[in-house]
């Protein structure tokens, strides 16, 4: 039995360690047993099978490999250049005709080109010759075993964030996603005028909201000669069989735990398993029946064994595996085949390392020049503990904030009032203090001004540099002086227009990645510890934001790829730790829509995501349950946890901490030096590696005392 093989080499790898001897020993005498039953490994680099030797096989090396399924006809991967697909896991093709295309621009030695890539799939599923899967905003659909896809759509048309595909015979054919904000819905493709239909009852909500919570995976078994489909949570452990007859999911297990994943769901006629944080957890099926009609309640154990020798690949090849796959050779084996691993094996790297365990704050430039306020900052940073600083070097206004060596930069930019940096980071490195270089990096009103406009995000109906604004109805008599005003159809009433203190450069253009990326590069030679990124996205406020045309944007290409194309740029050529600044909602759905900045897609090229959780900034019922005082503390450490998740704990999440009092309802009656605690005791119980505060101002006296180290 395959499971009886992985204890024992669970077992060896144990008791030769207790002698001294490496897992990588352990696993390799090891081998012989479990080659009775191949084992398949998905990693970055692709897929590989074990060897009698201990080594790996090389089955597929064209991309890296996010889960492996088989049928009885066929094997299939889900890699990072779309599907591929074999009759016999040794000769390949890859079937993606049909599927959409994401274009990433690479510019070099002054020369664009492009790289078209199959858009990132976040899930894949087959039943018999069917295959279905899920890009971020629309589901594609294969009845000819992945020859050609055809699109059917998304469960919402509001955003994109889908997660998970099923695909089952109920008896009629039906497909099911899981969107991050909306939930689950279900379609029917073989019904004249089929639409999705949602289908969410029973489903834990998020707390004060109306949404479900994120479904992270949907399986599909028959059980007890009844097709079943079983549904997992993202962000709480939490597992459902739903009840397809009364349109409901009714909740079969959950933990005590207020935080947690579970994924990959593994369901065979009689057993049930999956993956959490750090374990392989399995029960029995089929599922015990219960008074109520409801389903009774899975027993689950953890598969040590499982676990041990998923974490004792790594120790003998140089790939961490993204997924594994055992094929049960014998009559009542079963298969093990599991996907999302990095629950259980955490990705380090050096830039991480070297980013972690950070505590600081924002200092304003204006405050670092003069000494007063500067030695007043950094008696304070000492006095809390504070270990890290992070300091305009291109700021809000577009203006460089040192004094730059490279004349590109100048050509660019207006040098404002620089600090002497020099002298600046001398004193930071002799104290120990970790600095973070913050560059502005797309609203720019110094650049969108240059050169006639050229990098200007461009108003389309005014042929002008574009600026949002904001239009509302007013009374002649309480229309504000400096407004700009506009007649209405009500001659009592005129149209008052607000305009935004922002203007854009456009994030598509290759000479405004190349500008950011010689400050970057600068900074980072000069001494700078980290390069942050911040406003690394698109506008998002105005009535007018329809107008805004992007003349720098190349066919094929979407915000998403904007963004990863630059962050892909910047990397080449920086060696730093690189940050970025997200929205709070960024980082707690799987959604970058409006802004570019979806957290899956972009932690492969940064090393940092720090949110921005403001309370203030959420509906001020957010998470305002009682006791309402709590409230900071549930939004960072329910918040941190999620974008840690969201990007596969690939980057450091060192959310930015409000140290500042905002006129709405909540901090009106609220805001005080607990508000700011709680936020900080949120984070490092969420497990996270840093945080900083922000005053614009640098007013920090509401920043409590140290609270422990960062992790």
């Amino acid at each position: 039995m395959v499971f009886i093989i992985l204890l024992l080499a669970f077992c060896f790898s144990a008791a030769l360690q207790a002698d001294g001897m490496s897992r990588e020993s352990a696993l390799q005498m090891a081998v012989p047993a479990v080659q009775a039953a191949p084992l398949l490994m998905g990693t970055d680099s692709g897929l590989y099978a074990l060897t009698k030797n201990g080594g790996f096989e090389k089955l597929w090396t064209e991309g890296s490999v996010k889960k492996i399924i088989r049928t009885r006809d066929y094997w299939a991967l889900l890699t990072g250049n779309g599907i591929a697909f074999s009759t016999d896991c040794k000769h390949w093709e890859m079937r993606n005709n049909g599927l959409p295309i994401k274009r990433i621009k690479v510019y070099e030695n002054g020369r664009k080109s492009f790289i078209d890539i199959v858009q990132e799939i976040k899930d894949f599923e087959c039943y018999g010759d069917m295959m279905v899967l899920a890009v971020k905003d629309s589901v594609y659909f294969s009845r000819d075993r992945g020859l050609s896809w055809k699109g059917i759509g998304s469960p919402s048309s509001r955003t994109d964030g889908i997660k998970t595909v099923a695909v089952a015979a109920l008896p009629e054919l039906t497909v099911f996603a899981a969107h991050s904000i909306y939930g689950v819905s279900y379609f029917q493709p073989d019904r004249n005028g089929a639409a999705w239909t949602d289908i969410n009852t029973g489903i834990e909500k998020l707390e004060t909201t109306d949404n479900p919570d994120e479904v992270s995976d949907i399986a599909v078994a028959v059980v007890n000669g009844k097709t079943t489909v079983f549904a997992s949570q993202t962000f709480r452990r939490r597992l459902y069989r739903l009840d397809w007859d009364r349109k409901r999911f009714d909740m079969i297990w959950r933990d005590t735990s207020d935080f947690g994943t579970v994924d990959s769901l593994e369901v065979n006629a009689d057993l049930f398993r999956f993956v959490q944080d750090n374990a392989i957890m399995e029960a029995a099926l089929p599922l015990p029946n219960s008074p109520s009609g409801g389903g009774g309640q899975l027993v689950f154990t953890p598969r040590a064994d499982i676990l041990a020798f998923i974490k004792a690949i790594p120790h003998n090849v140089p790939w961490t595996p993204n997924c594994i796959f055992i094929t049960g050779n014998r009559a009542g084996e079963h298969t093990v085949g599991l996907s999302e691993l990095w629950l259980v094996n955490e990705e380090d790297n050096r830039r991480k390392s070297a980013a972690a365990g950070k505590a600081g704050l924002y200092l304003p430039v204006n405050q670092a020049i003069s000494a007063a306020t500067f030695d007043k900052h950094l008696a304070l940073m000492e006095e809390r503990g504070l270990n890290m600083a992070v300091i305009d070097m291109k700021d809000d206004y577009g203006r460089i904030r040192f004094t730059p060596k490279d004349p590109g930069i100048t050509a660019k930019g207006r040098v404002f009032n620089p600090v002497d940096l020099d002298a600046f980071l001398a004193t930071m490195k002799q104290r120990g203090i970790y600095t973070v270089a913050r560059i502005v990096a797309f609203k720019d009103p110094e650049l969108a001004k240059k050169d006639g406009g050229k990098y200007a995000v461009w108003d389309r109906w005014n042929n002008t540099p574009w600026q949002g604004y904001y239009d509302r109805r007013v009374k002649k008599a309480d229309a504000a002086a400096d407004a700009k005003i506009f007649p209405s159809n009500d001659p009592e009433y005129v149209i008052e227009r607000t305009y935004i203190d922002e203007q854009w450069i456009d994030p598509y253009s290759e000479d405004v990645w190349e500008y950011n990326t010689a400050i970057a590069k600068e900074l980072q030679d000069r001494g700078f510890d980290e390069i942050q990124f911040d406003y690394i996205r698109f506008p998002t406020d105005g009535d007018n934001l329809a107008s805004a045309r992007y003349r720098w944007q190349d066919a094929g290409m979407d915000k998403d790829s904007a963004i990863l194309s630059f962050l892909r740029h910047v990397r080449a050529r920086i060696s730093a730790p690189i940050s970025i600044d997200i929205y709070g909602s960024n980082g707690w759905y799987r959604t970058g829509a409006r802004t570019g900045q979806e957290v899956e897609l972009l932690a492969p090229y940064i090393d940092v995501i720090c949110p921005m959780y403001y309370p203030s900034h959420f509906e001020q019922t957010f998470l305002a349950q009682q006791p309402a005082e709590l409230r900071p503390y549930r939004i960072y450490y329910i918040g941190t946890g999620r974008t840690a998740a969201i990007a596969r704990k690939q980057i450091v999440v060192r959310p930015w901490a409000q140290a500042f009092y905002l006129n709405v309802s909540y901090d009106r009656r609220y805001y005080n030096k607990d508000y700011v605690r709680r936020q900080i005791e949120g984070v490092n119980n969420a497990g996270a590696p840093g945080y900083t505060y922000w005053n614009n101002s640098g007013r920090y006296d509401d920043i409590p005392p140290f609270i422990g180290a960062p992790k």
